[in-house]
Protein backbone atom coordinates (compact mmCIF):
# COMPACT_ATOMS: atom_id res chain seq x y z
CA UNK A 1 0.00 0.00 0.00
CA UNK A 2 1.44 3.45 -1.02
CA UNK A 3 2.11 5.59 2.20
CA UNK A 4 1.88 9.30 1.98
CA UNK A 5 5.28 9.84 3.72
CA UNK A 6 6.46 8.64 -0.57
CA UNK A 7 4.43 11.22 -2.00
CA UNK A 8 5.30 13.95 0.67
CA UNK A 9 9.30 13.76 0.73
CA UNK A 10 12.02 15.47 1.26
CA UNK A 11 12.89 15.52 -2.39
CA UNK A 12 9.56 17.39 -3.13
CA UNK A 13 10.24 19.64 -0.64
CA UNK A 14 14.05 20.33 -1.37
CA UNK A 15 12.62 21.11 -5.45
CA UNK A 16 10.35 24.03 -3.89
CA UNK A 17 11.64 27.64 -4.63
CA UNK A 18 12.44 30.41 -1.82
CA UNK A 19 15.66 31.71 0.12
CA UNK A 20 18.16 29.57 1.71
CA UNK A 21 16.72 30.10 5.33
CA UNK A 22 12.79 29.15 3.76
CA UNK A 23 14.36 25.59 2.09
CA UNK A 24 16.58 25.33 5.42
CA UNK A 25 13.41 25.32 7.21
CA UNK A 26 11.67 23.29 4.73
CA UNK A 27 14.10 20.31 4.66
CA UNK A 28 13.81 20.01 8.73
CA UNK A 29 9.98 19.74 8.63
CA UNK A 30 9.67 17.02 5.46
CA UNK A 31 12.43 15.14 7.71
CA UNK A 32 10.48 15.07 10.50
CA UNK A 33 7.56 14.72 8.39
CA UNK A 34 8.88 11.23 7.17
CA UNK A 35 8.95 9.91 10.92
CA UNK A 36 5.49 11.24 12.24
CA UNK A 37 2.48 9.34 12.36
CA UNK A 38 -1.23 10.71 11.90
CA UNK A 39 -2.76 11.70 15.56
CA UNK A 40 -5.43 9.39 17.06
CA UNK A 41 -9.06 9.82 18.01
CA UNK A 42 -7.62 8.67 21.24
CA UNK A 43 -5.84 11.84 22.04
CA UNK A 44 -7.86 14.57 23.54
CA UNK A 45 -7.43 17.53 21.09
CA UNK A 46 -8.17 14.95 18.55
CA UNK A 47 -10.83 13.33 19.90
CA UNK A 48 -14.78 12.69 18.53
CA UNK A 49 -12.30 12.98 14.98
CA UNK A 50 -12.34 10.82 12.19
CA UNK A 51 -9.18 11.34 11.61
CA UNK A 52 -8.23 7.82 11.63
CA UNK A 53 -10.02 7.40 8.07
CA UNK A 54 -8.07 9.80 6.04
CA UNK A 55 -6.54 8.53 3.12
CA UNK A 56 -3.53 11.00 2.49
CA UNK A 57 -1.83 8.90 -0.22
CA UNK A 58 -4.98 9.79 -2.32
CA UNK A 59 -3.51 13.92 -2.98
CA UNK A 60 -0.71 15.40 -4.52
CA UNK A 61 1.33 18.02 -3.59
CA UNK A 62 1.01 21.36 -6.13
CA UNK A 63 3.66 21.04 -8.85
CA UNK A 64 6.49 22.89 -8.43
CA UNK A 65 7.02 24.81 -11.00
CA UNK A 66 3.70 27.39 -10.65
CA UNK A 67 0.76 27.16 -12.20
CA UNK A 68 -0.67 28.31 -15.45
CA UNK A 69 -4.38 29.48 -13.08
CA UNK A 70 -4.00 33.38 -13.61
CA UNK A 71 -6.83 33.30 -15.84
CA UNK A 72 -9.30 31.75 -13.76
CA UNK A 73 -7.71 33.95 -10.67
CA UNK A 74 -8.55 36.71 -12.78
CA UNK A 75 -12.39 35.59 -13.26
CA UNK A 76 -12.55 35.25 -9.51
CA UNK A 77 -11.25 38.47 -8.68
CA UNK A 78 -14.14 40.35 -10.69
CA UNK A 79 -16.82 38.17 -8.52
CA UNK A 80 -14.94 39.25 -5.47
CA UNK A 81 -15.51 42.82 -6.08
CA UNK A 82 -18.78 42.60 -6.57
CA UNK A 83 -19.90 39.64 -3.53
CA UNK A 84 -17.37 42.12 -1.18
CA UNK A 85 -17.19 45.62 -1.88
CA UNK A 86 -14.03 47.60 -1.82
CA UNK A 87 -10.86 46.33 -0.57
CA UNK A 88 -7.92 47.23 0.71
CA UNK A 89 -5.53 44.72 -1.16
CA UNK A 90 -6.53 41.25 -2.69
CA UNK A 91 -4.13 38.40 -2.60
CA UNK A 92 -4.78 35.05 -4.71
CA UNK A 93 -3.07 31.86 -4.11
CA UNK A 94 -4.04 29.36 -7.15
CA UNK A 95 -3.59 25.59 -6.47
CA UNK A 96 -0.82 26.45 -3.69
CA UNK A 97 1.02 29.30 -5.68
CA UNK A 98 0.87 32.74 -5.27
CA UNK A 99 -0.91 34.70 -8.77
CA UNK A 100 -1.99 37.70 -7.89
CA UNK A 101 -1.15 40.61 -5.35
CA UNK A 102 -3.48 44.28 -5.46
CA UNK A 103 -3.26 47.25 -3.04
CA UNK A 104 -5.08 50.31 -3.48
CA UNK A 105 -3.09 53.17 -3.63
CA UNK A 106 -4.44 54.44 -0.43
CA UNK A 107 -3.58 51.11 1.42
CA UNK A 108 0.13 51.58 0.15
CA UNK A 109 0.46 54.85 1.11
CA UNK A 110 -0.77 54.20 4.88
CA UNK A 111 2.21 52.02 4.80
CA UNK A 112 0.50 48.15 4.01
CA UNK A 113 3.10 45.52 2.40
CA UNK A 114 2.41 42.66 0.92
CA UNK A 115 5.07 40.38 0.11
CA UNK A 116 6.12 36.82 -0.03
CA UNK A 117 8.35 35.07 2.57
CA UNK A 118 10.77 33.82 0.25
CA UNK A 119 13.23 36.86 0.14
CA UNK A 120 16.31 37.27 2.33
CA UNK A 121 16.90 38.28 5.27
CA UNK A 122 14.68 36.13 6.74
CA UNK A 123 11.84 38.34 8.55
CA UNK A 124 12.45 37.34 12.57
CA UNK A 125 9.68 35.09 13.72
CA UNK A 126 7.21 35.75 10.69
CA UNK A 127 7.70 31.82 10.49
CA UNK A 128 6.62 30.21 13.84
CA UNK A 129 7.02 33.12 15.97
CA UNK A 130 3.51 32.51 17.43
CA UNK A 131 2.16 28.82 16.76
CA UNK A 132 5.66 28.16 17.62
CA UNK A 133 7.03 24.05 17.31
CA UNK A 134 4.40 22.31 14.88
CA UNK A 135 2.30 20.21 17.31
CA UNK A 136 1.50 17.33 14.81
CA UNK A 137 2.19 15.91 11.43
CA UNK A 138 -0.57 18.99 9.68
CA UNK A 139 1.83 21.22 11.26
CA UNK A 140 5.15 19.89 9.78
CA UNK A 141 3.44 19.54 6.37
CA UNK A 142 2.72 23.09 5.97
CA UNK A 143 6.42 23.85 7.46
CA UNK A 144 7.62 21.72 4.91
CA UNK A 145 5.55 21.78 1.76
CA UNK A 146 4.10 25.63 1.91
CA UNK A 147 4.83 26.93 -1.94
CA UNK A 148 4.22 30.64 -1.24
CA UNK A 149 3.93 31.72 2.37
CA UNK A 150 2.42 35.53 2.67
CA UNK A 151 3.27 38.44 5.30
CA UNK A 152 0.72 41.18 5.52
CA UNK A 153 2.60 43.66 7.54
CA UNK A 154 0.86 46.80 8.97
CA UNK A 155 2.87 49.19 10.12
CA UNK A 156 2.55 51.19 13.77
CA UNK A 157 -0.27 54.06 13.66
CA UNK A 158 -1.83 52.98 10.76
CA UNK A 159 -5.13 52.46 9.83
CA UNK A 160 -6.74 50.45 6.96
CA UNK A 161 -10.28 51.26 6.32
CA UNK A 162 -11.38 48.61 3.93
CA UNK A 163 -10.27 44.80 4.33
CA UNK A 164 -7.09 42.93 2.94
CA UNK A 165 -8.22 39.93 1.32
CA UNK A 166 -6.33 36.71 0.95
CA UNK A 167 -7.96 34.09 -1.29
CA UNK A 168 -7.04 30.42 -1.78
CA UNK A 169 -8.28 28.79 -4.46
CA UNK A 170 -7.90 24.55 -5.00
CA UNK A 171 -9.05 23.63 -8.61
CA UNK A 172 -6.59 20.71 -9.51
CA UNK A 173 -8.23 17.17 -8.38
CA UNK A 174 -6.70 15.41 -5.97
CA UNK A 175 -4.24 18.49 -5.53
CA UNK A 176 -2.65 19.19 -1.11
CA UNK A 177 -2.01 22.95 -0.72
CA UNK A 178 -0.31 24.45 2.51
CA UNK A 179 -1.42 28.34 2.63
CA UNK A 180 0.68 29.92 5.27
CA UNK A 181 -0.15 33.64 6.25
CA UNK A 182 1.40 35.28 8.95
CA UNK A 183 -0.35 38.97 9.81
CA UNK A 184 1.40 41.72 11.72
CA UNK A 185 -0.07 44.68 13.19
CA UNK A 186 2.02 47.05 14.30
CA UNK A 187 1.76 49.74 17.73
CA UNK A 188 -1.51 51.31 17.45
CA UNK A 189 -2.70 50.30 13.94
CA UNK A 190 -6.24 49.13 12.75
CA UNK A 191 -6.96 46.17 9.93
CA UNK A 192 -9.11 44.07 8.72
CA UNK A 193 -8.41 40.73 7.20
CA UNK A 194 -10.37 37.57 5.38
CA UNK A 195 -8.49 34.36 4.74
CA UNK A 196 -10.69 32.41 2.42
CA UNK A 197 -10.63 28.94 1.10
CA UNK A 198 -12.44 27.86 -2.31
CA UNK A 199 -12.58 24.64 -4.10
CA UNK A 200 -14.92 22.95 -6.36
CA UNK A 201 -16.62 19.06 -6.43
CA UNK A 202 -13.21 17.55 -6.69
CA UNK A 203 -11.25 15.68 -3.58
CA UNK A 204 -8.69 18.34 -2.16
CA UNK A 205 -6.88 18.46 0.83
CA UNK A 206 -6.17 22.16 2.30
CA UNK A 207 -3.71 22.27 5.07
CA UNK A 208 -3.78 26.73 6.01
CA UNK A 209 -1.59 27.90 9.09
CA UNK A 210 -2.20 31.54 10.19
CA UNK A 211 -0.29 33.24 12.58
CA UNK A 212 -1.64 36.56 14.06
CA UNK A 213 0.65 39.21 16.28
CA UNK A 214 -1.29 42.40 17.40
CA UNK A 215 0.99 44.78 18.94
CA UNK A 216 0.45 47.21 21.83
CA UNK A 217 -2.99 49.30 21.53
CA UNK A 218 -3.67 47.36 18.13
CA UNK A 219 -6.67 46.12 16.66
CA UNK A 220 -7.35 43.61 14.33
CA UNK A 221 -10.51 42.03 12.41
CA UNK A 222 -9.83 38.31 11.15
CA UNK A 223 -12.60 36.20 9.72
CA UNK A 224 -11.43 33.19 7.73
CA UNK A 225 -13.96 32.00 5.49
CA UNK A 226 -13.91 28.21 4.81
CA UNK A 227 -16.12 27.20 1.66
CA UNK A 228 -14.69 24.41 0.04
CA UNK A 229 -15.93 21.79 -2.16
CA UNK A 230 -18.28 18.61 -0.41
CA UNK A 231 -14.88 16.02 -1.18
CA UNK A 232 -12.43 18.10 0.21
CA UNK A 233 -10.38 17.64 3.56
CA UNK A 234 -9.83 21.00 5.45
CA UNK A 235 -7.58 21.17 8.30
CA UNK A 236 -6.71 24.62 9.38
CA UNK A 237 -4.63 26.25 12.32
CA UNK A 238 -4.79 29.94 13.94
CA UNK A 239 -2.47 31.02 16.66
CA UNK A 240 -2.76 34.95 17.57
CA UNK A 241 -0.86 36.98 20.64
CA UNK A 242 -2.09 39.90 21.80
CA UNK A 243 -0.24 42.76 23.30
CA UNK A 244 -1.22 45.30 26.01
CA UNK A 245 -3.99 46.83 25.33
CA UNK A 246 -4.61 45.06 21.88
CA UNK A 247 -7.67 43.76 20.20
CA UNK A 248 -8.12 40.83 18.57
CA UNK A 249 -11.80 39.63 16.52
CA UNK A 250 -11.35 36.48 15.39
CA UNK A 251 -13.99 34.81 13.04
CA UNK A 252 -15.12 31.58 11.44
CA UNK A 253 -17.51 30.72 8.82
CA UNK A 254 -17.92 27.45 8.37
CA UNK A 255 -20.13 25.71 5.11
CA UNK A 256 -18.08 23.20 3.51
CA UNK A 257 -15.63 20.47 3.52
CA UNK A 258 -16.11 17.29 3.60
CA UNK A 259 -14.07 16.72 6.66
CA UNK A 260 -13.03 20.37 8.39
CA UNK A 261 -11.23 21.39 11.06
CA UNK A 262 -10.94 24.60 12.61
CA UNK A 263 -7.86 25.20 15.49
CA UNK A 264 -7.32 28.46 17.01
CA UNK A 265 -5.02 29.46 20.19
CA UNK A 266 -5.37 32.95 20.87
CA UNK A 267 -2.74 34.11 23.93
CA UNK A 268 -3.37 37.24 25.32
CA UNK A 269 -0.14 38.36 26.57
CA UNK A 270 0.31 41.92 27.42
CA UNK A 271 -1.78 43.56 30.38
CA UNK A 272 -5.29 44.79 29.59
CA UNK A 273 -5.50 42.73 25.90
CA UNK A 274 -8.86 41.44 24.58
CA UNK A 275 -9.44 38.56 21.76
CA UNK A 276 -13.18 37.22 21.40
CA UNK A 277 -13.89 34.44 19.11
CA UNK A 278 -17.01 33.96 17.34
CA UNK A 279 -17.87 31.21 14.33
CA UNK A 280 -20.91 30.23 12.44
CA UNK A 281 -21.18 26.89 10.93
CA UNK A 282 -23.75 24.59 9.00
CA UNK A 283 -23.06 21.36 8.10
CA UNK A 284 -25.16 19.04 5.79
CA UNK A 285 -25.09 15.55 3.84
CA UNK A 286 -22.04 13.86 5.56
CA UNK A 287 -20.44 16.86 6.88
CA UNK A 288 -17.92 17.11 9.61
CA UNK A 289 -16.94 20.29 10.97
CA UNK A 290 -14.97 20.32 13.60
CA UNK A 291 -13.44 23.27 15.87
CA UNK A 292 -11.15 23.53 18.73
CA UNK A 293 -10.38 26.29 20.60
CA UNK A 294 -7.97 27.32 23.02
CA UNK A 295 -8.27 31.19 25.11
CA UNK A 296 -5.39 31.84 26.70
CA UNK A 297 -4.63 34.28 29.33
CA UNK A 298 -1.27 34.94 30.86
CA UNK A 299 -1.18 38.42 31.66
CA UNK A 300 -3.30 40.40 34.17
CA UNK A 301 -6.97 42.00 33.37
CA UNK A 302 -7.20 40.37 30.10
CA UNK A 303 -10.70 39.61 28.70
CA UNK A 304 -12.10 36.87 26.08
CA UNK A 305 -15.20 36.34 24.74
CA UNK A 306 -16.59 33.29 22.61
CA UNK A 307 -19.88 32.39 20.70
CA UNK A 308 -19.87 29.15 17.85
CA UNK A 309 -23.15 28.97 16.76
CA UNK A 310 -23.80 26.25 14.54
CA UNK A 311 -26.35 23.66 12.91
CA UNK A 312 -26.31 20.29 11.08
CA UNK A 313 -28.70 18.10 8.90
CA UNK A 314 -29.20 15.33 7.26
CA UNK A 315 -26.34 13.18 8.36
CA UNK A 316 -23.92 15.75 9.13
CA UNK A 317 -21.60 15.96 12.39
CA UNK A 318 -20.43 18.83 14.30
CA UNK A 319 -17.78 18.68 16.99
CA UNK A 320 -16.64 21.43 19.51
CA UNK A 321 -13.87 21.45 22.34
CA UNK A 322 -12.83 24.24 24.14
CA UNK A 323 -10.24 25.34 27.12
CA UNK A 324 -9.83 28.55 29.21
CA UNK A 325 -6.74 28.28 30.13
CA UNK A 326 -5.53 31.11 32.96
CA UNK A 327 -2.11 31.03 33.97
CA UNK A 328 -1.27 32.28 38.15
CA UNK A 329 -0.18 35.63 36.28
CA UNK A 330 -3.34 36.26 34.98
CA UNK A 331 -5.63 38.06 37.94
CA UNK A 332 -8.58 39.81 36.82
CA UNK A 333 -9.02 37.76 33.89
CA UNK A 334 -12.89 37.77 32.57
CA UNK A 335 -13.42 34.92 29.95
CA UNK A 336 -16.55 33.55 28.69
CA UNK A 337 -17.41 30.46 26.05
CA UNK A 338 -20.43 29.38 24.63
CA UNK A 339 -21.51 27.24 22.04
CA UNK A 340 -24.68 26.55 20.72
CA UNK A 341 -26.03 23.62 18.02
CA UNK A 342 -29.13 23.23 16.34
CA UNK A 343 -30.28 20.05 15.21
CA UNK A 344 -32.25 19.57 12.30
CA UNK A 345 -32.05 15.90 11.43
CA UNK A 346 -33.06 12.89 13.17
CA UNK A 347 -29.47 11.43 11.68
CA UNK A 348 -27.39 14.01 12.75
CA UNK A 349 -24.59 14.05 15.93
CA UNK A 350 -22.95 16.59 18.09
CA UNK A 351 -20.73 16.67 20.47
CA UNK A 352 -20.01 19.78 22.90
CA UNK A 353 -17.05 19.87 25.79
CA UNK A 354 -16.20 23.35 27.12
CA UNK A 355 -13.17 23.08 29.51
CA UNK A 356 -11.63 25.32 32.04
CA UNK A 357 -7.95 25.61 33.55
CA UNK A 358 -7.80 28.17 35.97
CA UNK A 359 -4.35 28.83 38.10
CA UNK A 360 -5.60 32.14 39.41
CA UNK A 361 -8.35 33.27 42.36
CA UNK A 362 -9.19 36.64 41.21
CA UNK A 363 -10.92 35.64 37.92
CA UNK A 364 -14.24 35.62 36.24
CA UNK A 365 -14.95 32.69 33.87
CA UNK A 366 -17.99 30.79 32.42
CA UNK A 367 -18.66 28.40 30.08
CA UNK A 368 -22.52 27.18 28.53
CA UNK A 369 -22.83 24.50 25.72
CA UNK A 370 -26.65 23.47 24.65
CA UNK A 371 -27.61 21.06 21.81
CA UNK A 372 -31.01 20.70 20.68
CA UNK A 373 -33.30 20.34 18.40
CA UNK A 374 -36.05 23.44 16.97
CA UNK A 375 -37.97 24.94 20.29
CA UNK A 376 -41.33 23.46 19.12
CA UNK A 377 -42.75 26.27 21.34
CA UNK A 378 -41.38 28.72 18.78
CA UNK A 379 -42.64 26.72 16.28
CA UNK A 380 -46.12 27.15 17.13
CA UNK A 381 -45.88 30.83 18.29
CA UNK A 382 -45.14 31.31 14.44
CA UNK A 383 -47.70 28.63 12.71
CA UNK A 384 -50.49 29.87 15.21
CA UNK A 385 -50.33 33.18 13.40
CA UNK A 386 -50.42 31.86 10.31
CA UNK A 387 -47.13 31.03 8.69
CA UNK A 388 -46.17 28.08 6.68
CA UNK A 389 -44.48 25.16 8.61
CA UNK A 390 -41.50 25.13 6.05
CA UNK A 391 -41.40 29.21 6.47
CA UNK A 392 -41.54 28.68 10.01
CA UNK A 393 -38.71 26.33 10.60
CA UNK A 394 -36.65 28.83 8.03
CA UNK A 395 -37.23 31.75 9.91
CA UNK A 396 -36.32 30.61 13.15
CA UNK A 397 -32.84 29.04 11.59
CA UNK A 398 -32.13 32.50 9.91
CA UNK A 399 -32.68 33.72 13.53
CA UNK A 400 -30.89 31.49 15.84
CA UNK A 401 -27.63 32.42 13.31
CA UNK A 402 -28.79 36.49 13.87
CA UNK A 403 -26.55 36.54 16.92
CA UNK A 404 -23.29 35.44 15.83
CA UNK A 405 -23.91 36.60 12.23
CA UNK A 406 -23.79 40.37 13.59
CA UNK A 407 -20.69 39.73 15.79
CA UNK A 408 -18.69 38.13 13.09
CA UNK A 409 -15.58 40.50 12.49
CA UNK A 410 -14.96 42.35 8.90
CA UNK A 411 -19.10 42.90 8.72
CA UNK A 412 -18.51 44.16 5.56
CA UNK A 413 -18.12 40.51 4.17
CA UNK A 414 -19.89 38.47 6.65
CA UNK A 415 -23.25 40.08 5.79
CA UNK A 416 -22.66 37.78 2.38
CA UNK A 417 -23.13 35.02 4.92
CA UNK A 418 -27.17 35.54 5.05
CA UNK A 419 -27.44 34.35 1.82
CA UNK A 420 -24.58 31.32 1.91
CA UNK A 421 -26.73 30.28 5.34
CA UNK A 422 -30.04 30.85 3.41
CA UNK A 423 -28.64 28.43 0.46
CA UNK A 424 -27.45 25.70 2.72
CA UNK A 425 -31.25 25.82 4.49
CA UNK A 426 -32.94 25.03 1.01
CA UNK A 427 -36.29 26.20 -0.67
CA UNK A 428 -37.46 23.04 1.41
CA UNK A 429 -38.10 25.24 4.65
Amino acid sequence: MPDFRDVFSVAYAAGLDGAGWLQQRRLEAAEAVGTAELPSAAEEEWRYSPVAKLSLEAYLPAPSGGTNGAAGAGDLLGSLRDRWGVLSALVVTFDGHLVSTQITPAAAAAGLAVRPLGDEPEPAGALGGVLGEPSDVFGLMNDAFCSAPVLLEIPRGARLTDPVAVVNVVSAPSLAVFPRLSVVVGDGAEAQVVNAFLSGPQEAFVVPVAELTVGPAARLQYLTLQELGPQAVGIEQTAATVASQGHLAIGLAAVGGGYARSRVDCTLSGRGATGDMSAMYFGDRDQVLDFRTFQNHSAPDTNSNLLFVGAVEDRARSIYSGLIRVGPEARGTDAQQTNRILKLSEGVWADSVPNLEIENNDVRCAHASSVGPIDEDHRFYLESRGVPPDVAERLIVEGFFGEVRGRLPVQSVAAGLDEVVRAKIGPGR
